[in-house]
């Protein structure tokens, strides 16, 4: 019978009601009101002894739904939100929600370690030598999108773009610089530029770090040849090492020297600056007193020269018999000895 059937003095029974009278008023029924809801169950889904078990098959599906809504991505990685297998969008770390599955789907991508690969090649240098080169290359993804659908295997496309640029940077370099220059430097750059640019031209999401060249030697058939050309080329820059010692030292020592020829020459050129100019001086105050009195200047000239020039002699020679008087400086001091008069007339000399 319909709960909304006549009967009873015309008075509509209300399902959600205590219809067993009272004073109290009507007050709910609980009871009645879960087997009006599993009736309604069993209408819906065919009826019949299964209800219990759809009615709990459904309560399953709300809660699992309810579970697997909810997401909770870790603090160094980022969720790729995919619906209907196509992307949405990403999820930051912490506590996230969405549609259940099948609809939608996270895939958690690390963002926050670095990785690292490591390979050996041999490799043809621009000196057609062989050398065997141990690279090392640390990288991390800093694009989960691109990551996920930018290439189809990301990891195995950074190895083979990482053997391609070492093989670009050493295939252009010689022997001898990528095992003894101190340039290998420069060359891990240019590998890890090149490689990063490969890697944006695919759109791998990754992002490379550093390269290293762990270790560079040559075939072991030839290690024997290279191990004495390395000595050699130890003993060169040891021998140079010395020679700038040296020159160091000695160097200075020279440039001192030099300086020091240098100043005593500018010091004499001076002097004989100064002398010659103080002799064109006198000289001239000479010609002007001799123009004034030419005897008296003559005569006082050849004195003057000749007690400069007999002052430390000990013979004098007297051409005036004895009758001049000449004064002798020389024989006042004890260091010289008394000088000798020679006349014409005697031939010997007396004090």
């Amino acid at each position: 019978m319909a709960w909304n059937e006549p009967g009873g003095g015309n008075k509509q029974r209300d399902p959600w009601r205590d219809n067993g009278g009272g004073g109290g008023g009507p007050s709910p029924d609980f009871d009645a009101i879960a087997r009006r809801v599993r009736d309604l169950f069993n209408r819906l889904f065919g009826g019949g002894g299964n209800g219990g078990f759809v009615v709990a098959l459904v309560g399953a599906a709300i809660a699992w739904c309810a579970w697997d809504s909810v997401v909770r991505v870790n603090a160094s990685d980022t969720g790729v939100v995919l619906r209907f297998g196509q992307f949405s969008r990403l999820m930051t770390p912490g506590i996230n929600f969405k549609f259940p599955r099948p609809i939608e789907s996270v895939t958690p991508v690390s963002i926050g370690r670095a990785p690292q690969m490591s390979d050996q090649v041999r490799m043809l240098t621009k000196d057609e030598n062989i050398v065997l080169v141990d690279f090392n290359v640390q990288y991390r993804i800093a694009d989960a999108r691109q990551y996920l659908f930018g290439v189809r295997d990301p990891d195995a496309t950074l190895g083979q773009a990482a053997e391609s640029a070492v093989r670009t940077v050493v295939g252009g370099s010689d022997m001898d610089t990528i095992l003894f220059g101190a340039q290998r430097v420069e060359l891990m750059a240019q590998a890890k530029k090149l490689l990063q640019a490969t890697l944006d031209q695919y759109k791998s999401g990754l992002v490379v770090s550093d390269v290293n060249f762990k270790n560079v030697r040559p075939p072991q058939e030839v290690k024997d040849a290279f191990d004495a050309a390395n000595s050699a080329l130890q003993d060169k820059t040891r021998a140079e090492e010395e020679a700038k010692a040296y020159a160091s030292q000695v160097v200075p020592e020279a440039r001192g020297d030099a300086a020091g020829t240098r100043a005593e020459a500018e010091g004499y050129k001076s002097e004989r600056m100064a002398r010659a100019e103080g002799d064109a001086q006198r000289f001239n105050l000479i010609e002007s007193q001799y123009r004034a009195a030419p005897d008296v200047t003559r005569k006082r000239l050849y004195l003057e020269t000749m007690e400069q020039v007999v002052a430390n002699t000990p013979k004098v020679i007297d051409l005036s018999s004895g009758k001049n008087i000449l004064s002798l400086p020389g024989a006042t001091d004890a260091r010289v000895p008394a000088a000798t008069v020679i006349t014409p007339d005697s031939g010997k000399g007396g004090r």
